[in-house]
């Protein structure tokens, strides 16, 4: 799951919806039964051994946090850990780029046996970032919920390719509900860079840790929001070129992937006396141009624009968000879809008709000439609620017409003819004192 700072409040409304006759709507399902399921994925390269974070090393500060958190660990989240660089300590960079293997399957975990396991790693050769995120990936398997991957490193991955940025948008175009949280030990830019690209790519989040207790703070926090939110996976759907042929969608949460300077068109039904709510974040998984944007809109069937979100662009961000509010102010038969009951449309019992809006996520996105990768493209984040409509405000202090206006108008005379009287009365009370 994109991003989402990787960090939007989840609109999970349950308000019913009619449909068109014939089609299904994507839905955000919640599948039950599957236990939260982690893999923590340690880097255990020979540049752990450096002695940086509070006079300790690397290594010892990861085994410490570890330790605290298989202690801490809930009993139904089952945890798997691996490690990379661990038991080659030659030079043959073919031998040593292979070095990755599971120390602790994924399952009810054995506290005793995990930490012992941990305890005796030793830093020790190179760092194939990409090919141990794979494996974890197949360890950690497919099934209904979001799985997490939490990898901790302090260096570049040295055995690329696979680029561990190009593992990680595969892994998210395969819609295998995998998420990927990143936690770096040294503060290097590129590293920082190469992090923050893995984990956006997959919807995940990227820390600098730079104590013991800010990796195990970070690390606990991960390893329950597993147990928290893994249950709220978005549901995967694929937007189309325009709305005739745009998926609809219920209220919940969705994940799309859009290419550079693309249009991704998704249909929602609303009745009048409802107001739909809709945001927008997309990942930036890859190095862009700068002054790029996001844009979502809400259009109606004929092609009207119906109202737009504030046009979200930065050069300096790696999430961006963007969301919108609409509710029909008056009726608009553009929007009604139609009605096979010819009989229900003059029974004054019968239910409101539903309007079809169409929703358009659009970028500005480019990229530099030494990125080529545009498949799979970005990942989408796109949350959906439809609510009851909120009346229009209609008091003096919510400011509404001629009502408002007099009441400004009323207040700025009689301010002005204190001013002028406390003016008068400081002038004449001054010269009496001179």
């Amino acid at each position: 799951m994109i991003i989402l700072q990787r960090s939007i409040g989840v609109l999970l409304g349950l308000t019913a919806a009619l449909v068109l006759p014939g089609i299904s709507p994507a839905r955000a399902d919640v599948p039950e039964g599957e236990p939260p399921k982690v893999e923590l994925v340690l880097d255990v390269s020979g540049s752990m051994r450096a002695n940086d974070i509070g006079g300790r090393s690397r290594i010892s500060v990861a085994q410490q946090a570890f330790g605290e958190v298989v202690d801490a660990l809930p009993d139904e989240t089952h945890l798997g850990i691996r490690v990379l660089g661990a038991t080659y300590p030659g030079n043959d960079k073919k031998k040593g780029c292979q070095d990755t293997q599971q120390i602790v399957p994924v399952g009810p975990v054995d506290r005793v046996k995990a930490k012992n396991a941990i305890a005796g790693l030793r830093p020790t050769g190179f760092t194939p970032v990409g090919l141990a995120l794979r494996a974890a990936a197949e360890d950690l398997g497919t099934g209904g919920t979001t799985r997490r991957i939490v990898l901790i490193t302090d260096g570049e991955d040295t055995c690329a390719p696979p680029d561990p940025c190009d593992v990680a948008r595969e892994l998210a175009a395969q819609g295998i509900r995998l998420v990927i949280d990143t936690l770096g030990l040294a503060p290097d830019e590129k590293v920082r860079r190469q992090l923050v690209c893995i984990a956006a790519a997959t919807g995940g989040t990227y820390t600098a840790a730079q104590s013991v207790e800010q990796l195990t703070d970070r690390l606990k926090q991960l390893v329950d929001r597993a147990k928290d939110t893994y249950t709220r996976t978005p549901a995967i759907v694929a937007g189309s070129g325009d709305c005739a042929k745009a998926p609809l969608l219920t209220p919940g949460v969705y994940t799309d992937r859009e290419r550079f300077s693309e249009h991704r068109w998704y249909r929602v039904t609303v009745r009048p006396d409802q107001e739909l709510r809709a945001s927008v974040s997309i990942g930036l998984d890859r190095p862009l141009n700068r002054d790029y944007g996001v844009l979502l809109r809400a259009v109606a069937p004929d092609g009207r624009e119906l109202v737009r979100g504030t046009d979200a662009g930065s050069g300096r961000t790696d999430v961006l968000s963007a969301g919108l509010r609409w509710s029909a102010t008056e009726p608009d038969e553009a929007l009604r879809e139609e009605d096979d009951d010819e009989e229900d449309a003059d029974d004054e019992d019968a239910p409101d008709p539903v309007l079809t809006v169409c929703l358009v996520v659009s970028n500005s996105f480019s990229a530099p000439g030494s990125v080529s990768a545009q498949a799979p493209g970005m990942p989408i984040e796109l949350t959906i609620d439809v609510v009851e409509r909120s009346p229009a405000p209609n008091s003096p202090g919510l400011g509404r017409g001629w009502l408002l206006l007099g009441v400004l108008t009323v207040a700025g005379l009689v301010t002005g003819l204190l001013a002028g009287w406390l003016t008068r009365w400081w002038v004449a009370t001054w010269r009496e004192n001179r």
